[in-house]
This record gives C-alpha cells, sequence and structure tokens, in this order.
C-alpha cells in the first residue's frame, strides 16, 4: 500500500509518496490538469498502481478540488480530503519527533502523508450533480454577501466632510450595493428553482422546513454541505462530522477546563445552524427544554448555544433519516441525549 500526501496551493501542489517503509519521495506539480497528468506518471515511474494508492489531501478551499475529483476518476483506491484541523496534532507531534524546524510545502506533504498512513481516514466521494450544482450557488450567495457586508462597511466609513468628495464615493457604493442585491436575488432563485425541480432536494427540503428553527435559507444550505445522511450511522456521528461535539480538556485529578466544541468538521453547516439555534431555542419545543435543563445546570451561554446547536442537528437527522416531518414528542423524547 501507498500513502501520498499533498500539499495544495493555488498554482502548485507538493507530494510525498510513502511506501509502507515510510520512505518519502517528493515532487513538486504545477496544479493544472497538465500537472495531474504528470502526477500519474511519475506515480507509474515508482510502481505504484492506482488501486494500492491513497491520496490525502486538506479541505484548504477551493485549489484541491479538481485534484480531488481527477485522482477519484482515475481509480485510485482511497481518496481522503480531511479537515486541516484532523491533521493539525499529528502532524505537530511528527515534526517535533523529527526535530523539524521549518515548515515548508514538502514538510507539509510529508506529513499528511503519515497521517493518512497512520490514521486511514475515510473515503472521500464527489457529491451528485444536483448537489455540487446546489452547493456551488450556495457558496456563490456566501461570496456575494461576503461582499456586500464589506462595501456596507465602507459606506459607513465613505469620506465625511466635504460633498464633493463624500457625495461621488457614497453613490459608487449605493450603485456596488445594488448590483450585488439583484445578484444575490438572482442566485437564490435559481437555489430555489433548482430544488423545486429537483424532487429528491424538495422533498428533503420540505422535511427540514418542517422544523422550528429552520427556514428555507438554512434548508438550503444544509441540503448544499451535508453528505447524504446514509454515510452516517447515527446522530452523534453526523454531529462529529460537523465539529458540534463537546471537547473537554482535564488533566489528573485537579484540571478541569471549560468543555468546547471541536471545531473540526464542517465550518459552513457550524455557521449555518447559529442562528436557526438560536431560533429554535424560543420555538422549537425539543430545543426550548433543552436549553431550560442546561440553565438549571448551570451551564454559561456558550456551552447552551453549542448545545442547542447540536440537539437541532440531531433533529435534523432524525427527520431526514425517518423521511417523517419533524414531530415534537419525538424529539423531546430523545432530549438527554445531547445535554
Amino acid at each position: 500500500m501507498f500513502f501520498l500526501g499533498i500539499d495544495i496551493a493555488k498554482a502548485t501542489f507538493d507530494v510525498a509518496l510513502l511506501s509502507e517503509d515510510g520512505h518519502p519521495k517528493c515532487k513538486v506539480f504545477a496544479n493544472t490538469p497538465d500537472g495531474f497528468a504528470q502526477l500519474l506518471r511519475w506515480l507509474e515511474q515508482h510502481l505504484v498502481r492506482r488501486d494500492t494508492l491513497h491520496a490525502c489531501l486538506e479541505s484548504t478551499g477551493v485549489y484541491g478540488n479538481a485534484l480531488a475529483h481527477f485522482l477519484y476518476h482515475q481509480g485510485c483506491q482511497t481518496v481522503s480530503v480531511v479537515n486541516p484541523a484532523a491533521t493539525a496534532a499529528l502532524t505537530a507531534a511528527f515534526a517535533k519527533s523529527q526535530l523539524a524546524r521549518n515548515k515548508t510545502d514538502k514538510t507539509d506533504a510529508i506529513r499528511i502523508a503519515r497521517y493518512a498512513q497512520a490514521l486511514r481516514p475515510a473515503a472521500w466521494t464527489p457529491p451528485a450533480p444536483e448537489i455540487a450544482y446546489l452547493q456551488a450557488l450556495s457558496r456563490r450567495r456566501d461570496a456575494l454577501l461576503q461582499m456586500r457586508t464589506m462595501e456596507s462597511n465602507r459606506l459607513e466609513t465613505a469620506p465625511l466632510g466635504d460633498p464633493a468628495t463624500a457625495q461621488p464615493i457614497a453613490e459608487s457604493i449605493h450603485t456596488v450595493i445594488d448590483l450585488l442585491d439583484a445578484q444575490i436575488a438572482s442566485i437564490e432563485k435559481q437555489m430555489h428553482d433548482h430544488i423545486d425541480q429537483t424532487p429528491s432536494l424538495r422533498e428533503r427540503r420540505d422535511l427540514l422546513d418542517s422544523i422550528p428553527g429552520i427556514a428555507e435559507t438554512t434548508a438550503t444550505a444544509l441540503l448544499a454541505e451535508m453528505p447524504d445522511i446514509t454515510a452516517f450511522a447515527d446522530a452523534p456521528t453526523l454531529a462529529a462530522f460537523v465539529g458540534l461535539t463537546p471537547r473537554q480538556k482535564e488533566s489528573g485529578s485537579s484540571i478541569r477546563g471549560r468543555s468546547r466544541l471541536s471545531k473540526m468538521g464542517s465550518a459552513r453547516i457550524r455557521k449555518a445552524l447559529y442562528w436557526p439555534a438560536i431560533t429554535a431555542m424560543r420555538h422549537n419545543a425539543a430545543v426550548k427544554a433543552l436549553r431550560t435543563r442546561l440553565l438549571a445546570r448551570g451551564k454559561d451561554q456558550r456551552a447552551i448555544r453549542g448545545a442547542a446547536m447540536r440537539k437541532l442537528l440531531h433533529i435534523v437527522y432524525g427527520v431526514l433519516k425517518s423521511g417523517k416531518p419533524f414531530d415534537a414528542s419525538i424529539a423531546l423524547a430523545s432530549g438527554g441525549s445531547v445535554a
């Protein structure tokens, strides 16, 4: 078995190839289709068959998407796309054990390869075409919203005083904001129409929309970013994937740190659930009851918000897994599972 660690940058990617003896062979390729083809030829030169290769790269943005798809469709036995936070502790420990003083793309590739060799992370599967399209639209909407926020902030700090200076700047900013508003509305309509015209997506959106606290915007974001629910054995497994499981800080018998969310998973799903969870604490009977119990136990507001997000995700899992709309009695019956 061979392990290929890949450190992605915008223009290039570094690879480190490990065989069972753990000896790394390193190379840099252009992050282009020609570079992908050169990678395959390089692997063949080292007598690596694709059905014996476990490739691993970090999900650090859009730069690795094309390579991950390429390796998957070229028949690599396993392609893993992992959260950088998941590799951080192991790679840091490896660097310390090797007395590594410098952090470079080459050393990062070696550490990712050793992570794959040690922990054998799960295989990544490209999303179905209808999900990939919805995801692209959803992420474009997020980018447009960020740009709109930036322009709104600029409007607040536009030159004051001389109207001859302030007015044209403000007018320009308003023009850009109007354009962004139009683009956001267009993207949202495309997402709505795409879901309406795709029966499987429409059914799941309607199930999610039945949950108090979740409206169409959140349902759309969850459909775009969450993998097939059948890939998870239970709701806690999904919560771990999203990074909503609490991480305890304890040492011996004397140190008891405040628990925090692990944040080792999908930041986009956590972001999508934040405000809905706050709404659910007021309007969703199951989440509201959880909040009451945690307040009685003296939990702080941050812990309660995290638990509410986790509870809401458990409800999402139950509704999608069962194919039945939200039922408060069922959700209340399972209330203790996330406290």
